[in-house]
């Protein structure tokens, strides 16, 4: 079914919103994803002794909020939504689509719905062991194939580059804006330079160089100091570009 073709069984999107918590049911088709974007998670979870998932809340930068996880692995991909320039909104198990599959009524609570420069990306989450499982392929299957006939992208994602996480997870340390000075933001952008390492940067500034490791790493975090975020970030890592 090609974007925009409404044609087949109907696709019916559940979600939650508002202080009374109530579930509110309409056409996946037309419904706002303004509404979608501002959606409560869809399941709560609790904490207990010897659980199998690793649940929690994580701060994200981009909306200034909260936003809940239920795995190493949704956490992983929670940071790099986080700090991903194009991410403008981030809601997790945003909504339940139901919908009709080979004659059998199915749902599947995804779990990211992302507000992004080019439009909604729906994400799923699987370890790359399980994705190609059948009964989980097929759930993946169907949902792609119904939010893709929105116009909206769809993408399961699995294990990052273990660099890349590596740098993102050390950089999300510094993501806060609010322990940054913008006297100390100005004093490092007047210093950086493309092709200047990290370290050449911060020696030539005449100021505490602990303040200023923080303010770097919270620019590069920002993305207004671009590095090679797929090499080991050090010392040595040269500066690609100042924004």
């Amino acid at each position: 079914m090609p974007p925009g073709d409404n044609s087949g069984p109907a696709v019916e999107v559940t979600y939650r919103r508002g202080a009374d918590g109530c579930a509110r049911t309409t056409d996946f088709a037309t419904a706002s994803s303004v509404e979608l974007n501002g959606a409560d998670p869809w399941r709560t979870f609790r904490w207990y002794y010897g659980q199998k998932h690793y649940s929690g809340w994580y701060w994200a930068s981009t909306t200034q909020r909260l936003v809940i996880y239920e795995s190493r692995l949704e956490l992983a991909n929670l940071l790099l939504a986080d700090f991903d320039a194009d991410v403008r909104g981030i809601a997790a198990q945003p909504f339940r689509l139901t919908t009709e599959v080979d004659g059998k009524v199915r749902s599947h609570v995804p779990d990211y719905l992302l507000d992004t420069e080019s439009g909604p990306v729906v994400v799923d989450v699987k370890p790359a062991r399980l994705a190609d499982k059948e009964n989980v392929a097929a759930t993946l299957a169907w949902t792609r194939h119904v939010v893709e006939a929105r116009g909206w992208r769809y993408t399961v994602a699995t294990e990052p580059p273990t660099t890349r996480l590596t740098n993102v997870r050390f950089l999300a340390g510094f993501r806060d804006p609010r322990h940054f000075a913008p006297e100390a933001i100005e004093q490092v952008l007047r210093q950086a330079v493309t092709g200047r390492t990290i370290a050449d940067t911060l020696r030539g500034i005449d100021a505490p160089a602990h303040s200023l490791r923080a303010t770097l790493f919270h620019l590069i975090w920002t993305q207004q100091l671009r590095v090679d975020i797929d090499a080991h970030l050090t010392g040595r890592s040269q500066i690609t570009e100042v924004r």
